[in-house]
């Protein structure tokens, strides 16, 4: 197709068609020439930030897993320490261990004020340290008496005895304990705590427990235990 020019010097043009348009992916047309923009690169300072985000949620959570269980240090014994016996810093050593509601255990922090303490029973090492463990002055206390009795070995438990245990001692004399006889009823029997057991036999061939007793039936235990005719039964356990 052709046209005159309009200064009708014979000089022909030419037709430029319209590109025709390319679909897009949306359903409308793109025409040729122009582009899609490039998706934007990420940048290496975001991405680091990104991961020491992601580090200081996870330091975080720890944190608060920590919080959640009461992890706290506290007190253990770490030597064998004997009922009776005062407390030292060489008995001591310190663990971080999970505390429950209603576990009565000693902070760490509280060491200096646990030496000096007497321990109120046999403390084991390993164990961890409570209140109950403790007191402030050696046994007897107040309204208390503290009564020696010898036993042979064959008359205590196979199992053995603990300081804690709680014990009923019965006078028993037998038929030449006359003197014994006429001095109480028999079959009084006396509560009493163990306070603490001997190592072993002494040279007699006996073992000596420490037995705590109300003031009232010091002097009768003391009195009917020098006789020999007593007998040991256990009562109960220290937990």
């Amino acid at each position: 197709m052709s046209a005159e020019h309009p200064g009708g010097g014979g000089f022909g043009t030419v037709f430029h068609p319209e590109p025709d348009p390319v679909p897009s992916g949306n359903g409308g047309p793109v025409r040729i020439g122009q582009l899609r923009p490039l998706p934007r690169r990420r940048r290496p300072a975001m991405v680091a930030l990104g991961v020491a985000l992601v580090g200081a949620g996870v330091l975080g959570g720890a944190a608060l897993y920590q919080h959640v269980n009461h992890q706290v240090p506290v007190l253990v014994v770490s030597t064998a320490v004997p009922a009776g016996s005062v407390i030292t810093s060489a008995d001591l050593s310190t663990v971080t261990v999970a505390a429950g509601p209603g576990v009565q255990l000693i902070p760490a922090r509280q060491e200096g004020q646990v030496v000096g303490l007497v321990a109120a029973s046999n403390l084991e090492p390993g164990a961890l340290l409570a209140a109950s463990d403790l007191t402030r002055s050696l046994p007897p206390g107040p309204g208390q008496m503290l009564v020696p009795v010898a036993f042979k070995p064959s008359q205590l438990p196979a199992s053995g005895l603990a300081a804690g245990d709680h014990v009923v001692v019965v006078w028993a004399p037998s038929g030449s304990s006359s003197s014994s006889a006429a001095s109480a009823p028999t079959g009084r029997s006396y509560d009493a705590v163990v306070e603490d057991v001997s190592p072993g036999p002494d040279q007699d061939g006996f073992d000596v427990v420490d037995l705590l007793v109300s003031s009232a039936n010091g002097p009768g235990l003391a009195r009917e235990a020098a006789s020999g005719d007593v007998v040991l039964t256990v009562a109960s356990r220290k937990p």
